[in-house]
């Protein structure tokens, strides 16, 4: 009943599509016979029973995206040739339907643009009578306007993604590759890299459209979690924004995308960091790190060559805890009793053996041992309590009102001397790792006095001093001459002593996974004093910034999926030796996308990479390496190449954003900067000539920039007929609402509304002038953009400058404007020649 109702609600979603878009494509083929036969391709699935309407999901929607002329075998064997193809945008108008801006191209003539599809189609009455030659004429004329030669690009009129139902033949390619690859989608900036991502998720979470050996592991996934496929993806974007955006474009491809669904990496990380492996402390676990990206301890090496600094970290780590099992095993293996002194020589052969780069083998054989291991603790656990429990009846017989004075004084220490210390290096392994319930009034004072009694014990048997600023060592003080004997207390020490060591093998996968940020803090201390990957500077103890939290994320998960890529282990994962790993394998994804790639580091894309199920491996990315906004962002694909070995990178380069002039400039300008120019290249045949961009020099007043503005805004609403979709980028959060309220006071008259959009929120109407901080506007487009006080911006960000500014005036699709407080940067002086102080009075017309 579950999937017929499924079922039912699909095919409601797609019919609710198809009454408000019937088709987006008419492909007309012919055979080896000459025959002729017309499919209409749809976005969504379409009704059964129609054997000509496919969706452009299924295998023969690839119709929609190939050239006249190109060959095709139908899933039936046979080989077609495409004769004819037209891009449809159906409207249903109020005297009926039509297609608007349809593109039409035949093996005869084509392409060219008809603006109406219904107007062309509908002959007038007054046609072919002569006496109304007027008539005549002006229909003629009507005509000529309707049909234009080439593709017309349509002026983006509202902010967000655009909408392209139809790949390109290059596009279209990629999105249907296998689910099990993981794949790098490069290009620049307009030629669709995040709509092919979009698209490729829409047709891969439907296991209509897999393939069989794609179905069979999807299903033996979904057999084996319990999810459905449908659900079992997630995508990361760098930020708020484009999230949002993302969001919406999803939704035209009839794709639920929650916020479960669509994550920033900033909020995913502190997420699993928090909630899944305790990295950073919480109200009710203490000794965790605190979360601050303000201070910063790492040196250059660290920010420019995480992949090293990563390596060494995680090698080290191994290296520790290898070395304290060992220790361990060593220990038991001498003068103790004949059970433990077997068991310890076991323990130290396996060790013997093990191999430090992956520990699966050595947790397997350890956990071959956990009976034997199991019954020595308890037996042991069970002595050790006993003697401290004749301890405390004795203090009882001596005085019955023992435990209430023992409360009384607990509840009187402070919470700092009670709890914790400043490192985990001082704490002794406890005798249970589960989480105890609160306890209160006697039964706390009866756990302290345990606690402390062992503590005491061990100190003693070390040789070492308790802290007397921790609650043991305070309870121990207060007992005095109650203390139990020295020879007892070493005879409790020299037990609890071997338990310790034992109970580091009762479960290794959790104890090495638990332990992964106490080594952390060890190793930050050692190679800080070594001036390696550390500042000079003093660090705190507790504080974590944001890129040494993703190393430690990336030993948690990647420790993790080392075992979890074992089917045994997968199997039996509600075992006690391995259930520690649940929740690293209850994060796993049937698919991994990320969207700008180029803004996450080595490091946090291997993060999201170990989030893909082993059984699928499915990882898509996008992005620019031109584009790149952040410091520690991923360089080249050598840097992505490094978190898979078979990535298959594929290169667009054909831009549907902007004009000739602004794809022109964006090249020179990628060239004058020193970038990696991927030879973006306007569509064939399109309609793409703009105006040259304008600037504006020595103005650093706002009112004057304001008014330069106002009288570009106007320009483009006299150009276009009305306002399109135009955005304002300043350098920092600061200058948001200052420049919003000099360019309102500016453009008032015109009814015309200029609204701040602080931290990258959308405010605002479609029709008004957006304001936003440069860092938050990656991955949107504009008809119009400007760009204020660049120069000023080469001076805040010298590193990345090159990057914001490409970034900035890619995202304008025809106007685009920039201003200076002085003049051009010395890096954009060669590009002068391009720019113009107006478009009214410029030689270069908009012809939009």
């Amino acid at each position: 009943m579950k999937r017929l109702n499924e079922v039912g609600q699909s095919n409601q979603a797609s019919y609710r599509v198809l009454a408000r878009e019937p088709a987006i494509a008419r492909i007309v083929v012919t055979d080896e016979e000459d025959k002729l036969r017309t499919y209409y391709i749809c976005r969504t699935t379409p009704i059964s029973g129609i054997s000509n309407l496919a969706s452009y999901l299924a295998p023969i929607g690839r119709l929609a995206s190939l050239a006249v002329g190109s060959e095709f075998t139908l899933p039936n064997g046979t080989i077609v040739e495409i004769v004819e193809r037209a891009q449809l945008n159906p409207a249903s108008l109020v005297d009926g339907w039509d297609s608007r801006n349809t593109v039409v191209e035949t093996d005869q003539f084509g392409p060219i643009t008809v603006d109406s599809f219904r107007a062309l189609l509908t002959k007038t009455e007054g046609e072919g009578k002569t006496e109304n030659l007027l008539e005549q004429l002006l229909e003629e004329e009507n005509r000529k306007a309707n049909i234009i030669d080439g593709v017309r690009r349509n002026v983006i009129t509202k902010m967000g993604l655009r909408d392209q139902p139809i790949l390109d033949q290059y596009q279209d390619e990629i999105f249907r590759l296998p689910l099990n690859m993981s794949l790098l989608l490069l290009g620049p900036p307009g030629t669709g890299k995040t709509t092919t991502l979009i698209r490729r998720l829409g047709q891969k979470i439907d296991t209509v459209f897999l393939e069989d050996s794609e179905r069979r592991i999807v299903d033996g996934v979904e057999a084996s979690q319990g999810v459905s496929h449908a659900d079992s993806w997630i995508m990361f974007t760098p930020t708020e924004l484009l999230k949002q955006y993302l969001k919406e474009a999803f939704a035209r491809e009839g794709v639920p995308a929650s916020d479960q669904r669509i994550k920033t990496w900033n909020d995913y990380r502190r997420q699993l960091a928090r909630n899944v492996f305790s990295i950073l402390r919480t109200t009710s676990v203490g000794g965790g790190f605190v979360f601050k990206d303000t201070a910063n301890p790492l040196n250059i090496d660290a920010v420019n060559t995480p992949i090293k600094w990563f390596a060494d970290f995680d090698e080290w780590q191994r290296s520790a805890y290898v070395k304290e099992l060992r220790k361990s095993a060593q220990f038991l293996n001498k003068k103790h009793p004949h059970k433990i002194q077997e068991l310890g020589g076991r323990l130290d052969a396996i060790l013997n053996n093990v191999n430090e780069s992956t520990l699966a083998s050595t947790f397997i054989a350890i956990a071959a041992e956990l009976d034997n291991i199991q019954g020595l603790v308890s037996g042991m656990k069970e002595t050790t309590d006993e003697k401290i429990s004749r301890s405390l009846n004795l203090q009882l017989n001596q005085d019955v009102e023992f435990l209430d004075k023992l409360a009384n004084y607990i509840d009187g220490l402070q919470q700092s001397q009670a709890v914790e210390l400043d490192d985990f290096d001082d704490l002794e392994d406890e005798e249970e790792d589960e989480p105890q319930a609160v306890k209160t009034g006697r039964l706390a004072a009866v756990s302290a006095y345990m606690q402390a009694i062992r503590a005491h014990a061990r100190a003693v048997v070390t040789k070492k001093e308790l802290s007397k600023k921790s609650r043991n060592g305070e309870i121990v003080n207060w007992l005095n001459e109650r203390a139990m004997p020295e020879a007892d207390l070493v005879e409790i020490g020299t037990n609890l002593l071997i338990q310790t060591n034992i109970r580091k093998f009762l479960n290794p996968v959790k104890r090495y996974m638990g332990g992964i940020t106490k080594r952390y803090r060890a190793y930050r201390r050692k190679r800080q004093s070594e001036l390696r990957w550390y500042a000079e500077e003093t660090i705190e103890p507790r504080d974590i910034h944001p890129l040494e939290l993703d190393v430690l994320l990336l030993v948690f998960l990647r420790s993790s999926g080392d075992l979890l890529s074992r089917r045994d282990i997968r199997r039996n994962i509600d075992d006690p030796a391995w259930s520690t790993l649940r929740s690293t394998l209850d994060l796993y994804q049937n698919q991994i996308l990320v969207d700008e790639v180029t803004d996450f580091s080595p490091i946090q894309i291997a993060c999201m990479a170990a989030l893909a199920h082993p059984q699928i491996q499915s990882f898509f990315a996008c992005g620019d390496f031109n584009q790149r906004l952040t410091t520690w962002g991923a360089r080249s694909a050598d840097d992505i190449n490094w978190v898979f070995p078979d990535l298959d990178v594929r290169t667009v380069a054909v831009t549907y954003r902007q004009s000739k002039q602004l794809n022109e400039l964006a090249r020179a300008m990628i060239k004058a900067v020193g970038g990696s120019d991927l030879g973006a290249s306007l569509p064939e045949y399109a309609d793409e000539e703009g105006v040259s961009p304008a600037l504006l020099e020595d103005t650093s007043d706002l009112e004057d920039i304001a008014d330069w503005l106002a009288n570009r805004i106007r320009e483009i609403e006299q150009f276009v007929g009305r306002l399109p979709s135009t955005a304002v980028f300043v350098n920092s959060e600061e200058d948001v609402a200052p420049i919003a309220n000099a360019l309102n006071t500016a453009i008032a008259e015109h009814n015309i509304q200029a609204v701040a959009c602080p931290q990258g929120q959308v405010m605002g109407q479609d029709n008004d002038v957006r304001v936003f901080d440069i860092q938050h506007i990656k991955g949107l487009e504009f008809e119009a953009v400007f760009f204020i006080s660049i120069d000023r911006l080469a001076k805040l960000h010298p590193e990345t400058f090159d990057k914001y500014l490409y970034v900035g005036t890619t995202r304008a699709a025809t106007y685009l404007g920039l201003t200076c407080d002085e003049k051009l940067p010395n890096s954009m002086e060669e590009l002068r020649s391009k720019f113009v102080l107006d478009w009214e009075n410029s030689s270069i017309g908009a012809n939009n």
